[in-house]
């Protein structure tokens, strides 16, 4: 019964509003959508149209993404029903804690903490191999020991720009997240500049008879595409990370994260249109199908122009990132399961200094010295558990008279919650058996830590 006791036991509302108090209140609107915007819009719009039109969808690719979009709108809005009730840091891990208990807390948390952690971690080495693609059109060269994980038998030892990219964000993260979101804004700025650039020129070479037909695979390739492309969405729920630091959350988070699903929307589906019109989508199975319609249309200058954009793209995904998985580093800290030195607020803009230090590191070194091929599908299962159980989580949310609720709500409750679980598991159900194992394994080390030291030396249990 104690133990039982134990991983049921809840946090209070009013005790996370307490202590997250601390944390300077700086960001509006509109830095929430450059937030979730950085996050979500990242090179996956230079190549995922192109490839996944090319091998499931054909033209209606537009459709696989609006279908998407659409699964994905299903747990962002439970996300900001959750974001504008209970405004703290920490993200599902926080909701979670209140609203089931600190065993399936620390669940969601653990899981977010993979989704992050592997995600920034892969996006690193690609920032490196773009940036050593471009000194390569200068005329530079990279030597092979520093553009590597550690593999000696062919010869590299580090991924040295992956491990310098992560650690100038955390640099800049820790002078304080008021500097780091202008750069972030400037950097999604750049970023959107150049795809309407691709779109307001490639729009001249459309040619109307590339979509035909419409639905080359039939309406299955379409769902295809649509569960293929759902996981360019993912990176929105890092707005929810942001909430204890949010001026007026209960308006503004749900702006940020129901706005940040409806612009990536427009975008990808307007660079889809696009792409899938300037070339026939059965020649656009290429790594880099924008660059390749371009130079189809000799259009040189704005493919050059692709590879700042996939730099901006990259690098605000991890500001993102990073930010998010500090936030939740420390949450964790903050109520003991890892130790509390990580939930400490330092410095003049009371930010998790320790928390993030410990965040950049971990990512640097992952993205220095290990191969992230297969690792990196764990991001799906990750993301997917934490959807479903926040989604879940409306409902008991609702019944809560300790949590006033004043902000925004999911229409049609409950019905939209359920289908979003029934979409989640779904999409689970189709992961792959090495996913489902390696995420068993990652699950089985946070029960672990749990167990052997969250549990004891938690805050709820003093």
């Amino acid at each position: 019964m104690q133990l039982k006791h134990n991983i049921f036991r809840k946090e209070s509302l009013a005790n996370y509003l307490k202590v997250d108090s601390q944390f300077e209140k700086t960001l509006g609107a509109k830095d929430l959508l450059a937030l979730g915007i950085g996050a979500v819009i990242g090179t996956g719009i230079f190549i995922l149209p192109g490839t996944v039109a090319a091998l499931k969808a054909g033209p209606s690719i537009t459709l696989s993404f609006v279908i998407a979009a659409l699964v994905c709108a299903l747990a962002g809005m439970c996300y900001a029903e959750f974001a504008a009730s209970i405004p703290v840091a920490g993200s599902a891990y926080s909701y979670g804690t209140i609203i089931y208990g600190e065993l399936l807390g620390w669940l969601l948390g653990w899981a977010l903490i993979l989704e992050y952690v592997l995600a920034v971690a892969a996006v690193s080495t690609g920032w490196s191999a773009y940036f050593g693609s471009l000194i390569k059109g200068f005329g530079g060269h990279l030597p092979a020991a520093i553009a590597g994980p550690f593999d000696p038998q062919h010869g590299t030892y580090i991924n040295l720009f992956a491990v310098i990219i992560v650690l100038l964000i955390g640099f800049l993260l820790n002078r304080g997240f008021k500097s780091s979101i202008r750069i972030n804004n400037l950097m999604v700025f750049v970023k959107i500049a150049i795809i309407l650039i691709f779109i307001g020129v490639g729009i001249f070479y459309v040619k109307p008879s590339n979509w035909q037909p419409y639905f080359p695979f039939g309406i299955h390739g379409t769902l295809a595409g649509a569960s293929t492309v759902f996981f360019a969405y993912l990176g929105f729920d890092t707005v929810s990370a942001s909430a204890a630091e949010v001026k007026n959350p209960a308006k503004n988070m749900p702006i940020g994260i129901i706005g940040t699903l409806i612009v990536a929307t427009i975008f990808y589906v307007a660079v889809a249109v696009v792409l899938t019109g300037m070339v026939p989508y059965n020649e656009l199975n290429v790594a880099n199908p924008v660059s390749f319609a371009l130079q189809l249309v000799h259009q040189n200058w704005i493919a050059g122009l692709l590879s700042v954009g996939a730099l901006a793209g990259m690098t605000t995904m991890m500001i993102s990132m990073i930010y998010g998985s500090s936030r939740l580093v420390y949450a964790t800290g903050r109520d003991g399961l890892l130790p509390r030195l990580l939930g400490q607020l330092e410095g003049p803009h009371r930010s998790p200094k320790n928390a993030l230090i410990v965040v950049t590191i971990f990512i640097a070194l992952l993205g220095g010295f290990v191969p992230l091929d297969q690792l990196t599908n764990l991001v799906n299962m990750g993301t997917l558990f934490a959807f479903g159980l926040i989604s879940l989580g409306v409902i008991p949310l609702r019944r809560r008279t300790d949590i006033p609720g004043n902000g925004f709500k999911v229409p049609g409750y409950p019905v939209i919650p359920i289908i979003s679980v029934i979409a989640c598991v779904y999409l689970i159900s189709t992961l792959s058996l090495e996913t489902w194992i390696g995420s068993a394994i990652w699950f089985a080390i946070g029960l672990i830590i749990y167990f052997s030291y969250g549990m004891r030396h938690s805050k709820l249990a003093e």
